[in-house]
């Protein structure tokens, strides 16, 4: 196999969209369409054959098969898949039966690697049962966890002698990094099809994957630390977003921006105070480090525990932001800073430094409850808690769940449709 292939997988539910994008697709470059799972098991067998009849080009059905291999593979040869894609886990004679399907309906067979436990063992295995590609695949659930396919590609195309193909999470410089190690194929996905214009999308891909073809030597890949990744991530998405990748979480209650259109995002430093006793709160400055968030539980919110020159202190040291339950003074002088502080109240009257509460404690904020190096999100919207040691995955779902709103606003904006329309609200409401 000579120049890379760009294969985009239209892991969508609706088929009239992915026939659409699948088009947009075409156009910015990609080889061959992949008739994803979600789109097989929301429209069928019918999604292949609208797809392979629209365009004519290779498709591949993500069958995902691990049992009767030989009937699935009949099911989607026979409407019209070039390549049925199904499970490296199953058992060899699924595989064999698999292969013996496809040979004779005239299709071939790409193995899937995803959650194999030695990828490399078992493809070598596959490839002498008779399997035309292998898939090293890391699962977008796994890509939330921090998994990358780069961390096994390298390995499997220097023992195999089939085309290999590389799929999860790739974006253009994934993509290109993966044909530097040796991919015969890149699977890209949500960073095409969910991309507010494909097309475009697709050229940037496609650019990214010929000029490292044509480079031909090994990538030299730059890999962020996770709190950095976590932190691109979040300055990205939107608390919406965050709330929408936590199954619908709810923001601090009754807390708001003193400036509007600041955004913030840092871990947390906590403190526990008393209403207008502002030791801690200042004393927790010293303890912040440069990207952090100072977040503050108070008693009560009669007096302040935080004013203008906390605020200069704040900046002074590059803390990024400071959330209060209870409440602040100094609100004209923190917004001609433009600091990002959220709070509750407003007053002028500011207590006493007594020295009660505690610094890097489990407190509850807003009604939420907030750890040490919790990560805090605050916008317009609100303030949003991230469980540290979920972190990255939400980080990674939210990012999901912008590029889904976007597609959708381009078509509402560009294309004039509806909400119910673009999403096919009727079809899936639940039947009374």
């Amino acid at each position: 196999m000579d120049r890379p292939i760009l294969q985009v997988a239209l892991d969508l539910l609706e088929l009239k969209r992915a026939v659409e994008i699948a088009g947009e697709a075409l156009q910015g470059g990609v080889d061959w369409l992949e008739v994803g799972t979600p789109l097989i098991k929301s429209e069928g067998m019918n999604a292949i054959r609208e797809i392979k009849k629209a365009y004519g080009v290779k498709t591949l059905a993500d069958m995902k098969t691990i049992d009767t291999g030989s009937v699935e593979v009949e099911m989607a040869a026979k409407s019209g898949a070039d390549i049925v894609i199904i499970l490296g886990l199953s058992d060899d004679s699924t595989i064999a039966e698999a292969i013996r399907a496809a040979r004779k309906y005239g299709s071939e067979i790409m193995a899937d690697l995803i959650n194999v436990s030695d990828p490399v063992k078992r493809a070598k295995e596959l490839e002498e049962l008779g399997v035309d590609y292998l898939n090293v695949h890391v699962g977008i659930d796994q890509q939330m966890t921090g998994r990358d396919p780069l961390d096994i590609l390298s390995e499997v195309v220097e023992n195999a002698n089939i085309p290999v193909a590389a799929a999860g999470g790739l974006d253009a410089e994934k993509a290109a990094n993966c044909i530097s190690l040796g991919a015969n194929i890149v699977i890209v996905g949500s960073n095409i099809v969910k991309s507010r214009n494909v097309t475009e999308s697709a050229k940037k891909v496609r650019n990214a994957v010929d000029k490292a073809w044509k480079e031909g030597k090994k990538a030299e890949i730059r890999r962020r630390s996770l709190e950095e990744e976590i932190r691109r991530i979040l300055l990205e998405v939107s608390t919406p977003n965050i709330s929408d990748a936590m199954h619908r979480a709810k923001a601090m209650k009754d807390i708001y921006p003193l400036v509007r259109g600041r955004k913030v995002v840092g871990k947390a430093v906590t403190v526990s105070t008393f209403d207008g006793d502002w030791a801690k709160t200042v004393e927790a400055i010293d303890v912040a480090g440069r990207g952090d968030i100072i977040v503050i539980k108070c008693s009560g919110d009669s007096s302040a525990v935080w004013g203008e020159l906390a605020t200069r202190s704040c900046i002074n040291k590059g803390i990024e932001g400071v959330v209060i339950d209870g409440a602040v003074r100094d609100v004209d002088d923190i917004r001609e800073l433009g600091y990002p502080l959220f709070a509750k109240r407003e007053v002028p009257n500011a207590g006493e430094p007594k020295g009660f509460g505690e610094i890097n404690i489990k407190i509850e904020c807003g009604g939420v409850e907030v750890n040490p190096g919790d990560w805090i999100v605050g916008d317009d919207n609100g303030v949003m808690v991230i469980p540290k040691d979920r972190a990255y995955e939400i980080a990674r779902r939210a990012l999901e769940v912008k590029k889904h709103e976007e597609r959708i606003r381009g078509e509402i904006e560009d294309k004039g449709r509806t909400l119910a329309e673009i999403v096919e609200l009727y079809k899936w409401e639940k039947v009374q």
